[in-house]
Order: structure tokens, then C-alpha cells, then sequence
């Protein structure tokens, strides 16, 4: 009952499903974003307040008791059950869902408790946001960078095999020119779309 991930055959320690860990992140995103904009837009603050407990809930059965128990991670094993595990320690989680836990334990004593509003929640919430954009959309897990700066005993086993130092890219990761460049103009043409009017008054006063 009481773990922090699980034991896996032909694997020393204890592992999460990769696949497992993005899906329940990407859950969580997209509630936490519906209510972190819904208070933004509407300045009713009760969604939020809603989602922040809910949070809080999740991340505290995921850290003290069993994080397959939490439920994210069950709704994000269910949904993908039929794709193959993709093997990770669990130590470095620890310390991942530990700053989600902090923050998502400021803003229950910012939002629920004290009903505070300001330019901290927001921030708090951004960083939170953040943090589970990357974990569940590219797979990049802050806390488990941290992990590894502050541990002698390095990861074994990462997401994407990223600490495999030796690994090196494929050619279809590799970007070429002509990819380089239609990035570069696409940021350009952006740019001006949302600035042309501001730089065309500024040079030409028009």
C-alpha cells in the first residue's frame, strides 16, 4: 500500500511507466489550466479554488502514500494501458512532484484559506503550469535535473534515455538549413504581425 513506484523484472530499484507519469501530467494541465483561466478571465475564483484542493489531494497521496493510488495516475494508466511501458526511476520523482507539491500547497493557503489575489498567484500558478507543459508534452521532468545536480548517484534510467551521455542523436533528430531557416522567417513574420503596426508608426509615422 505504502511505495514510491514499483518494482519492475530486470530492473534494480524501483520504476514509474513514463507513458503513465506524462499522461497523468497532461490531466492535470488541462484541468488546472480550464481553471486557471476561467478565474483569469471571469475573476470568479472558485474553480480554481476547486482544482488547487483537488491538486493538493493528488500530489499528497502521490508523495506520502502511493502515487499509483493518486487519482491521476490512475486515469492516466487507464489511458494508456495499451501502449508499451517506457521504464524510469522513481527516486527522481520524488523530488519533482515535491515542488509541485509545494506549490500547489502555497496556493491552497493563497487561494482557499486566505482568498488572495494577486501577481504571486498567478506567477505560482505559471510555474506549476509550466512544469507539467514540460513533463507531459516533451517529457523533461525539472525535478529530475535537480535530482541529478544534487545526488552523486546519478539516474540510471531516464526518459528517453537522456542519461545516456554516450547515446548520441540520430539523423532524424538532426535539424537541417532549410529548417533552421523557415523557423527563423516564421518567428519573423510572427514578429511583425504583432509588431508592424508599432515599428511602422516608431520609423515612418504612419
Amino acid at each position: 500500500m505504502f511505495a514510491f513506484g514499483e518494482k519492475v523484472e530486470s530492473y534494480d530499484g524501483l520504476m514509474f511507466n513514463e507513458r503513465e507519469v506524462r499522461a497523468a501530467a497532461g490531466i492535470v494541465f488541462l484541468f488546472a489550466f480550464m481553471a486557471f483561466m476561467s478565474g483569469f478571465l471571469t475573476g470568479n475564483n472558485e474553480p480554481t479554488k476547486l482544482m488547487v484542493s483537488v491538486f493538493l489531494f493528488d500530489f499528497f497521496i502521490r508523495i506520502f502514500i502511493n502515487p499509483k493510488y493518486a487519482p491521476s495516475m490512475v486515469v492516466g494508466r487507464w489511458m494508456v494501458n495499451n501502449q508499451k511501458p517506457e521504464y524510469t526511476d522513481a527516486a527522481p520523482k520524488k523530488w519533482a512532484w515535491s515542488i509541485g507539491f509545494i506549490l500547489a500547497g502555497t496556493m491552497f493557503y493563497l487561494v482557499v484559506l486566505n482568498d488572495i489575489r494577486g501577481p504571486i498567484n498567478i506567477l505560482t500558478c505559471a510555474l506549476c503550469l509550466g512544469l507539467l507543459f514540460f513533463e507531459a508534452v516533451f517529457g523533461i521532468c525539472a525535478g529530475c535535473k535537480i535530482y541529478n545536480l544534487v545526488h552523486r548517484q546519478k539516474v540510471k534510467h531516464c526518459p528517453g534515455e537522456v542519461c545516456d551521455l554516450t547515446r548520441g542523436r540520430a539523423p532524424i533528430q538532426s535539424l537541417n538549413a532549410i529548417q533552421k531557416a523557415i523557423f527563423a522567417l516564421s518567428l519573423l513574420a510572427l514578429f511583425y504581425l504583432a509588431f508592424g503596426g508599432i515599428i511602422n508608426f516608431l520609423l515612418f509615422g504612419v
